[in-house]
């Protein structure tokens, strides 16, 4: 995607404001006129000029140096997870009675293993994780694991980070012997996942990983953490203690906050301070009490017996998301949104030989994110007088031989048959 900054001035030429838009194929060449071919594509169209190779562009200048633009998934994702955000003002919080007996049904008479229901919870970490943050500020993961059912959303989710592109490090020095749990750490091991043992941790994580998954305990533990667990929650309260949170890998919990009470939260006030706390199933009544900037429901298998029964009021999720935020988006500085435009470009090598088998595959990655109209695009001319008209048209097909549209203006045409420079561009968030 190309950026270009477009100026535009008043009557009096002396006021002019300038304005950012996004280009996704530039055809810089003048136009030569043409009659539209017969074609299958219904009337009224137009048929763009087909230009040479040499006069499409495939540029992308806003991104920054380490990143390219979002796909139309991440940007999909991302408005669909701020819109379930706004409309999910109040949502049910378990109590740690009810959290149990929903675990017990799902397990019993609605016919769901332990393991079927833990691969989806530790998916829900992952995909919540890699929302916020991002793989190219935040790779190394240390994920902490217990021994129970919350170490194993941990080790599920260790696989997915992996797969995901992330580089995870597994903490987990109460190993369990079930089947279960060896299965895990079998696929873990797999993957060449490193597993750290807890003396080989730095007292402070900051210098050594990026995030750090908080997987000890979850909503069934009872009394006080025991080694070497009270002296892991003990770094991680360190760890969250540090003023700067730029200067320190961000806490993600899973369910609870490991050492919080499941209903009361953190009792003492010394405990955990999460950034990111993913709730599973439901929120349980301790979440009220956290403040973190982050706070994602994952666990998509309630199924309506359920929610009918203990009266769940839950977010939806946005299409095939399997986490949704909970609470208001984090408030952002606005004047810090900046890109750095300068590098990396994409390069002629990064995209396919044809331009328009490019196109296609980009266009059919914005159809299957769900964006809506994602043909509409800005016919964009310039006359001699270097005034510019846009209009927006319709795309109603691709060919060998170029762009096929809804019917434009008469005006419009004659623009571009009088060999006007002319740009046609897609605002779809497409890279």
């Amino acid at each position: 995607m190309l950026t270009a900054a477009c100026k535009f001035r008043n009557k009096s030429g002396l006021a002019s404001t300038t304005r950012v838009m996004p280009f996704f194929l530039s055809t810089s060449a003048t136009v030569t006129p043409l009659c539209p071919p017969p074609s299958p594509y219904p009337s009224p169209h137009f048929r763009l000029p087909y230009l040479p190779r040499r006069g499409l562009a495939f540029l992308a200048a806003a991104a920054s140096p380490r990143t390219l633009p979002p796909t139309p998934r991440q940007a999909m994702a991302s408005l669909a997870t701020s819109t379930a955000a706004a409309a999910a003002a109040e949502v049910t919080h378990l109590s740690q009675r009810d959290a149990a007996d929903i675990d017990e049904q799902l397990m019993g008479p609605l016919g769901f293993s332990v393991d079927q229901l833990m691969e989806l919870a530790g998916l829900s970490v992952a995909t919540a994780v890699a929302e916020v943050y991002k793989l190219s500020e935040h790779t190394r993961v240390l994920i902490i694991c217990g021994p129970g059912n919350n170490g194993g959303d941990g080790l599920v989710a260790a696989r997915h980070l992996y797969h995901f592109g992330y580089k995870p490090f597994v903490c987990y020095p109460k190993r369990t012997a079930k089947p279960l749990y060896s299965g895990l750490v079998t696929q873990l091991e797999s993957l060449a996942i490193p597993f750290v043992p807890v003396e080989d941790l730095p007292q402070d994580l900051s210098g050594q990983y990026d995030i750090v998954i908080d997987a000890m305990f979850g909503f069934s533990f009872h009394g006080a953490p025991r080694p070497p667990f009270d002296d892991l929650i003990q770094m991680l309260v360190s760890l969250s203690v540090i003023g700067d949170s730029a200067k320190r890998p961000p806490i993600v919990s899973v369910d609870i906050p490991s050492g919080w009470h499941v209903e009361e939260g953190d009792v003492s006030g010394g405990g955990i301070k999460p950034d990111m706390l993913v709730s599973l199933t439901a929120p349980k009544l301790c979440a009220k009490k956290f403040t973190g900037p982050h706070h994602f429901l994952g666990g998509r298998f309630v199924p309506p017996p359920i929610s009918s029964k203990y009266g769940l009021e839950l977010p939806p999720y946005p299409g095939t998301s399997m986490c949704v935020r909970i609470g208001k988006v984090p408030s952002v500085d606005i004047s810090s949104l900046r890109e750095n435009y300068i590098s990396p470009e994409l390069l002629e090598t990064q995209v396919m030989p044809n331009p328009f088998d490019q196109f296609r595959t980009w266009f059919d990655e914005a159809v299957t994110a769900g964006l809506r109209e994602p043909n509409a695009m800005a016919l964009t001319t310039v006359n001699k007088a270097g005034k510019p008209s846009s209009r927006m048209v319709l795309l109603k097909g691709v060919d060998k031989q170029g762009f096929v549209c809804t019917q434009i203006t008469v005006a419009k045409k004659h623009m571009i048959y009088r060999k006007i420079q002319m740009r046609h561009f897609f605002s779809t968030g497409m890279r």
